[in-house]
């Protein structure tokens, strides 16, 4: 009887460790090493990744979001939907320096008239008027304040006027700063600033710029003068075609005829 020889069985390798890294492997470490070893920078690079990102976030700065166009910032603070600038004329050039119209403005030369006329029978009326010494009393925002002092603003005369019809607000507000480099500068800064900084609203009785409502600003240098000008309609509505702001614009300019008077003054009447 003859009795068959079984081939013998070739042992099977041990499954290969998922911690096995042929660099590792080489340099003689066993994969529980390996695993150990692994850990340890896998660690290493979550904590130093986060502190990267934490330092990467710092120098982002600081965001603030977007306030609603028209919308309460807080307080009695209002901000405009628009906001337009315009640099000086070549009229104002002898009033560029105030060291040259040094005489403060006074509420009488500012507020002489107290009815500015227009096209297409508009006129506005002055309801509320108040000159502070004190500029930053007549703005809202950090930023914003900062400017108006590094201006060297010295005044801020405010009008507030109501439409004979009672559809439209309008407010005028002349800041007198140090020369006409200031005005331009800080009339130009307002058009990506005037999001976290206008000017602060007058009232008068019930008429008064609607919280949330719609509204649209612009600003004027004016020689060493600014001029910022705010207008609504009273019931806060946006305006459509049979709303002229252009027009309500022009009209509210008219309390700008006090730095006119003033170029005369220096220059004399001209023929």
């Amino acid at each position: 009887m003859t009795t068959t020889r079984q081939a013998p069985r070739k042992r099977r390798r041990p499954p290969r460790s998922d911690w096995q890294f042929p660099v590792l492997t080489d340099l003689g470490l066993a994969p529980n090493r390996q695993k150990i070893i692994v850990i340890v920078a896998t660690v290493i690079g979550v904590v130093a990744g986060a502190c990267g990102l934490v330092l990467a976030i710092a120098s982002l700065g600081s965001f603030s979001p977007d306030r609603e166009a028209g919308g309460t910032v807080g307080g009695d603070a209002l901000l405009p939907a628009t906001y337009h600038a315009w640099p000086s004329p070549k009229l104002f050039e002898p009033v560029l320096d105030r060291a040259k119209d040094a005489k403060p403005l006074t509420e009488k030369e500012v507020f002489a008239q107290k009815t500015l006329t227009g096209d297409k029978k508009l006129s506005l009326k002055l309801a509320a008027r108040r000159i502070d010494a004190d500029c930053s009393a007549a703005v809202w925002g950090e930023e914003l304040r900062a400017q108006v002092a590094d201006a060297g603003c010295s005044q801020a005369a405010r009008g507030f006027y109501t439409s004979s019809d009672g559809r439209y607000l309008g407010q005028y507000t002349l800041l007198n700063v140090r020369d006409g480099q200031a005005a331009g500068q800080l009339v130009e800064s307002l058009k990506l600033g005037y999001r976290g900084g206008w000017v602060q609203r007058l009232s008068a009785g019930t008429a008064a710029f609607p919280p949330g409502g719609y509204s649209e600003g612009a600003g004027y240098a004016l020689g060493h003068y600014v001029g910022l000008v705010w207008l609504a309609k009273t019931d806060g509505s946006e305006p459509t075609a049979r709303d002229d702001f252009v027009a309500l614009a022009l009209t509210l300019r008219g309390a700008e005829k006090a730095v006119y008077r003033r170029v005369v003054t220096i220059t004399g009447p001209r023929s």
